[in-house]
């Protein structure tokens, strides 16, 4: 078989996967370059090599770990830098993210998504005690507090505290895939739960978790989440503006579940706790300032009391189809070669509501 194209539009990542699944290391090294590798396998199931076998978690052959990729936290991330400030009301430290908090009262509708990230640093230790912020749009490409329709709400946003294991985890619904972007889940960490509420930060990390596609094509095949189908034929890995050049090698969450009793994500990350702090509101480690603005009627406060109940929080869903951890990666922590400089990316804010 030929090297994967992997830059290629039409290039099929998750039939690439299939086929050559379980055919040895031999052949994974003849057909594929590391990055080419890690980008197949996914971020969550990064290996390393040695001795002739893939060996899952660390290696004894490396001092570090490779860093996830800072990445833009968008037009909408409500963290004080484009508007409303979420993490400092009431309530945004929770698990459970579907429904609205304080003077809201909306409930995000979808199919259920439990997803949970590990942060390691550098060396492969869990980092404990951080806090992590996660947000990423409804099923219908929308972002609480921003999108037309939502503004009063403040659904699928949230803060948790890595436990002993480095672990935090979110029940969520499954994120739509909106024109111009892959399926994502956005996230920033900082070195305490103080940091996080307070509004000052400073911020450790700011990164996103990549949706594995065979999950997504499931998903997008049930009620609701229609707009999203023609959304996902239009983009790939390889040619979205965030991922797209590495087609998220660190950042793709291993994917298990079915649509109907819901999936879950997993991703394991490496960040430098000591590292320069960065700007949640605009592009890190270089990047282009994002173009546009956020669309009319952007609050500049929390939600008033003025918003109802609007959606159940269970969708309607036609096939019960499951997707394995195989499907997409297999192990559960990032690669461990010797430490590299980080990319310099560009990147462009993209409008969900262009449908």
């Amino acid at each position: 078989m030929p090297d994967p194209d992997l830059g290629n539009p039409e290039f099929d990542n998750a039939a690439y996967v299939r086929e050559v699944h379980d055919k040895g290391l031999q052949f994974d090294l003849n057909t594929m370059s590391r990055r080419r590798m890690l980008a197949v396998l996914g971020g969550a199931g990064a290996f390393a090599v040695a001795g002739g076998a893939l060996l899952g978690g660390g290696s004894a052959l490396a001092d570090t770990l490779e860093e996830v990729e800072s990445e833009t936290a968008g037009p909408y991330p409500a963290d004080g830098s484009n508007g409303p400030d979420v993490r400092t009301l009431d309530g945004i430290v929770r698990k459970d993210i579907r429904t609205s908090f304080g003077t809201a009262s909306g409930t995000a509708s979808g199919v259920p998504l439990d997803f949970s990230l590990t942060v390691l640093d550098l060396d492969g230790a869990p980092i404990v005690g951080a806090a992590i912020y996660a947000w990423h749009c409804d099923r219908d490409g929308n972002y609480s507090l921003y999108s037309t329709g939502v503004t009063d709400q403040n659904y699928l946003r949230g803060i948790q505290v890595t436990d002993a294991t480095g672990q935090v985890s979110f029940n969520s619904i499954f994120p739509a895939c909106y024109s111009g972007r892959w399926p994502h889940i956005h996230f920033e960490v900082y070195s305490s739960l103080a940091n996080a509420t307070s509004g000052d930060g400073p911020i450790v990390k700011t990164s996103q978790i990549a949706i594995a596609e065979d999950a997504a094509d499931l998903v997008y095949a049930t009620d609701g989440y229609s707009k999203s189908v023609t959304n996902l034929s239009q983009v790939s890995l390889a040619t979205d503006n965030v991922f797209g050049d590495d087609s998220a090698a660190r950042e793709l969450a291993t994917i298990a579940g079915n649509v109907t009793d819901g999936f879950t994500a997993a991703l394991t990350i490496a960040v430098d706790p000591s590292g320069t702090e960065e700007s949640g509101g605009t592009p890190p480690s270089g990047g282009t300032p994002p173009s546009g603005s956020p669309p009319s009627g952007t609050p500049t406060a929390s939600p008033t009391a003025t918003t109802t109940a609007s959606a159940s929080a269970s969708a309607s869903v036609s096939t019960s189809a499951t997707v394995s951890p195989s499907a997409t990666a297999t192990a559960a922590k990032p690669p461990a070669p010797q430490k590299q400089q980080q990319k310099k990316k560009k990147h462009h804010w993209w409008n969900p509501f262009s449908w």
